[in-house]
């Protein structure tokens, strides 16, 4: 068996050539490449041309009308990613057009109105924006929850280790979602005071659901958090991801790293570690542990 290179070596080598393939293992990185694994592409490139790198790695399934799914932030949020990343990017997708949603809690993105004002406060309007949620709602169906849940019964105790009644079969989201063949998840990787983590799981599995409707569906009454919370945001992801399947790719900025969401605004923590790199990959869950992996051993 060959040995397995430091981190750092890894890393260095990923500096040197994009294309550099290595296997997340989900607490290590490994090399040489396992076909079997998601290939996940990092760059240490944090820059406009960086970001278009790691796109063209993972753009393969991307076609037709295009929407980019990115987290607008509240006004003036300290921690925002520079607009030149995504500005470049966006202008060289055809068909391409951000694409938000509203959201739930008290604050400007509540509806839509605001919420463009928010959107060009931040410098998002440089293109269309299309607030997914303005004309109402269309429920996606999540494939597979009941079947996996039916198969949970302990045949000893005859108990289920998933409390009943709490998960989602299906989810509302912008009805603007129908006008979409592909989807690219652009997401700035940062904490998240419910999520742990504000990575692409968090942008779609929250931030796609509708506003009024889908993200209290996922929150539940009385914003409770913990398992159950978690639980519904993967479900709500998997609707997501599902419905795009094969036309959808992620790039997580690990750049201006913060405890807090960019939806804390103003008031959001400074940053709490280095900043560190471009993600890229078509397997979110590959994409969201390389960036822990990333946080916790860069």
């Amino acid at each position: 068996m060959a040995a397995i290179p430091s981190f750092g070596q890894l890393t260095a080598q990923a500096q040197e050539n994009v294309e550099k393939q290595v296997t997340w293992t989900g607490s290590h990185a490994i090399s040489p490449h396992d076909p079997s694994k998601p290939n996940v592409y990092f760059t240490r490139d944090l820059s406009p041309e960086g970001v278009q790198k790691i796109y063209q790695q993972i753009n393969q399934g991307i076609t037709g009308k295009v929407g980019i799914k990115l987290h607008t932030g509240e006004p003036h949020g300290p921690n925002l990613l520079p607009i030149e990343y995504i500005k470049n990017l966006q202008s060289k997708i055809p068909r391409s057009t951000i694409v938000e949603s509203n959201v739930l809690y008290g604050s400007p993105r509540r509806e839509t109105k605001i919420h463009r004002e928010t959107i060009k406060i931040n410098g998002f309007d440089f293109c269309p924006v299309d607030i997914l949620d303005e004309d109402g709602d269309i429920m996606l169906p999540i494939p597979g929850v009941k079947a996996f849940l039916d198969k949970q019964l302990d045949n000893h105790t005859g108990k289920y280790p998933f409390e009943p009644g709490i998960h989602l079969h299906e989810i509302a989201v912008g009805k603007h979602v129908l006008k979409y063949n592909s989807l690219l998840v652009y997401t700035h990787f940062k904490g998240h005071t419910s999520g742990g983590l504000g990575g692409s799981l968090k942008n779609i599995g929250i931030g796609r659901a509708s506003g009024k409707v889908g993200k209290r569906m996922i929150h539940g009454e009385g914003w409770s958090r913990g398992k159950g919370f978690l639980e519904r945001m993967v479900e709500s992801g998997n609707a997501t991801v599902e419905h795009f399947k094969g036309h959808i790719t992620y790039i997580n900025v690990l750049k201006n790293i913060s405890v807090d969401c960019d939806c804390a605004g103003a008031s959001a923590a400074k940053p709490t570690c280095d900043d560190i790199g471009i993600i890229g990959s078509t397997d979110i869950l590959a994409a969201d542990q390389a960036c822990i992996d990333l946080i916790y051993f860069f």
